[in-house]
C-alpha cells in the first residue's frame, strides 16, 4: 500500500480519526468530497495513494489541517448539482415528452421562480422519511437555488441544477427536484410547495438518483479562523479546480449521460408523476431515517 498510515491504525478507523465531509444517497456521485484523518505526510504522497485505486476514485489533492479539525462537523455547506434531460420540464398536455423537446426561456425562468422559493430556513420533513413537522432537525437552510441554461451532449438537450445548503436529509434534493418538475408539467398546482412546509404530510415524488452529483464542500468558518494563521491553507478548490472539471468530464457526466440514454431512468420516471395525489394527505410512505449531510 502507500505507507502513509501506521499499521495499528488500519484496521481501526477511530485511531486514524477518519471522517467523511458528506454522505450520499446510493448511486450518487461526488466531485468533491472531503474526508479527514491522521497519516503520514510522505512525499509525493498522493500519487502513492492514487496508485492503489480504481481509476474513478482519485484523491485530487491534500492540506495539512488543525489537529482537532473534522471534516463533517467544519463543515458550512454542500453544493449538489443534478444534470436532467430538458423534457423532464415539457408540459405533460401540449409539448413534446421526448427528446425532441427544447427549453424554452420563459420555461427555464419559471423553473427557476420556482427553486428560489427553497432559498432560506424551510421544515423539509415532507422532503425525507420519518421525520415529523414538529422534528427540529428538519429545518433546513438553502443559500442558493438555480436551473442553469440547457447545452447539448450525447444527443440530449440536459440541463443543471445547482443547490447550495447547509445540510441536507436523505432524499431531500431529488424530492425537492422532483416537485418541482410535477409542478412545471402540470401535474401539481405551485401551492404546494408552501402547503410542503407545513404540518401535514404532502405526497411528494422523488426524482431518480441518476445525475446527482456532490459538487463541493465549503469551510468558510475554518478559513477565516485558521486559513491565513501562517502554519495552515484554506480550505477551498482554486488549486483543484481543473483536476476536478477534468474527472467530471471523464468519468461522472458520461455515466450519467450514457446511463439515461440506455436506462430511460427520467423518461421513466416522469411517467410515474400521475399516480401522485398532490392535493391529499400521504399516509403510507417509506420509512427511512439515514441523512446525507
Amino acid at each position: 500500500m502507500s505507507g502513509c498510515i501506521p499499521e495499528n491504525h488500519a484496521e481501526d478507523m477511530k485511531k486514524m480519526s477518519f471522517q467523511r465531509c458528506a454522505r450520499t444517497d446510493k448511486g450518487v456521485s461526488a466531485a468533491g468530497q472531503v474526508v479527514s484523518l491522521k497519516i503520514w505526510l510522505l512525499d509525493d504522497i498522493v500519487e502513492k495513494i492514487n496508485k492503489n485505486l480504481p481509476s474513478h476514485i482519485r484523491v485530487i489533492g491534500l492540506k495539512r489541517v488543525t489537529g482537532r479539525f473534522n471534516s463533517k462537523n467544519s463543515c458550512d455547506a454542500r453544493t449538489y448539482s443534478y444534470t436532467l434531460p430538458t423534457f423532464a420540464f415539457s408540459h405533460k398536455d401540449h409539448e413534446k415528452q421526448d427528446e425532441n423537446f427544447r427549453l424554452s426561456k420563459e420555461t427555464l425562468d419559471r423553473v427557476n421562480e420556482l427553486l428560489a422559493l427553497y432559498k432560506g430556513t424551510h421544515n423539509f420533513h415532507n422532503f425525507t422519511s420519518q421525520k415529523g413537522p414538529s422534528d427540529p432537525s428538519a429545518k433546513r437552510y438553502i443559500m442558493e437555488m438555480h436551473c442553469e441554461s440547457p447545452f447539448k451532449q450525447g444527443g440530449l438537450e440536459l440541463a443543471v441544477i445547482k443547490v447550495k445548503g447547509q445540510s441536507f436529509m436523505m432524499h431531500q434534493i431529488r424530492k425537492m427536484i422532483g416537485l418541482v418538475i410535477a409542478i412545471v408539467k402540470g401535474y401539481a398546482p405551485p401551492t404546494i410547495m408552501e402547503r410542503s412546509w407545513g404540518e401535514e404530510k404532502v405526497d411528494i415524488p422523488k426524482a431518480p438518483g441518476l445525475g446527482l452529483v456532490l459538487e463541493r464542500v465549503h469551510f468558510e468558518k475554518y478559513n477565516r479562523r485558521f486559513g491565513n494563521d501562517g502554519f495552515h491553507e484554506s480550505l477551498d478548490w482554486t488549486e483543484e479546480e481543473e483536476k476536478i472539471e477534468a474527472f467530471t468530464k471523464e468519468y461522472i457526466n458520461p455515466t450519467i449521460i450514457q446511463t439515461e440514454l440506455e436506462e430511460k431512468s427520467m423518461f421513466n420516471w416522469l411517467s410515474t408523476l400521475s399516480i401522485h395525489d398532490y392535493d391529499a394527505t400521504a399516509l403510507n410512505q417509506n420509512l427511512d431515517n439515514d441523512e446525507v449531510t
